[in-house]
């Protein structure tokens, strides 16, 4: 099941861009782009979801629960037999079960239904995915044909007896993140969406 993206075209407008009638559906790409870059960045699906997720089981009594924060777990299930809901404990977004995940001498397969991410997507979170479409979406005024999806950075520019030459590195896209915002969404949000698959 696809996340709805982490910003809506009302976050836009009221940061100040309008939005022609003609762009909405391209507005909408963007927004959606944007968020699974963010999503990607933080190992986590941020906004409130329901999923379900097949697991290796440890002999450890605790399993690790990708895409937090965990808000519920609705089902557990090790190697098809499902387990009652006193059987396990959630506590701090790990599962705790008495006997171990894995109490056959060899790994077990773990299905969790839970629900995970925040009810309400953080202002700075939807601020940075409206910055990301909204230059990808000035950007493609910019060009008009589509060329925008090009990677072609300016080297030199001459107007008249005018010239400049340019000497920098050129992202690949609009939608990528520095490094550092990388990091920071990393740290906040901690890691895990590549495990995390909504059925």
């Amino acid at each position: 099941m696809a996340l709805a993206p982490l910003a809506t075209v009302a976050d836009l407008t009221a940061r100040g861009l309008t939005v022609e009638e003609s762009e909405t559906d391209l507005i909408g790409i963007y927004l959606d782009v944007a968020s699974t870059v963010v999503r990607q960045a933080a190992g986590s699906p941020i906004s409130e979801t329901t999923s379900t997720l097949t697991l290796e089981g440890e002999p450890s009594q605790w399993l690790s629960l990708p895409g937090p924060p965990v808000q519920s777990v609705q089902a557990v299930a090790v190697d098809g037999d499902d387990l009652e809901v006193g059987d396990y404990q959630l506590r701090s977004g790990r599962l705790w079960l008495a006997r171990g995940w894995s109490y056959r001498r060899e790994p077990s397969e773990i299905t969790v239904t839970y629900t995970h991410g925040l009810p309400v997507v953080p202002a700075d979170i939807v601020d940075v995915v409206c910055r990301l479409a909204a230059t990808a979406l000035l950007a493609h005024r910019e060009s008009g044909d589509g060329a925008d999806l090009a990677a072609r950075p300016v080297i030199q520019e001459r107007i008249g007896d005018y010239s400049a030459t340019y000497s920098y590195s050129p992202q690949f896209s609009e939608m990528e993140l520095p490094e550092y915002l990388r990091r920071q969404l990393a740290a906040r949000f901690g890691g895990g969406i590549s495990v995390v698959k909504s059925r």
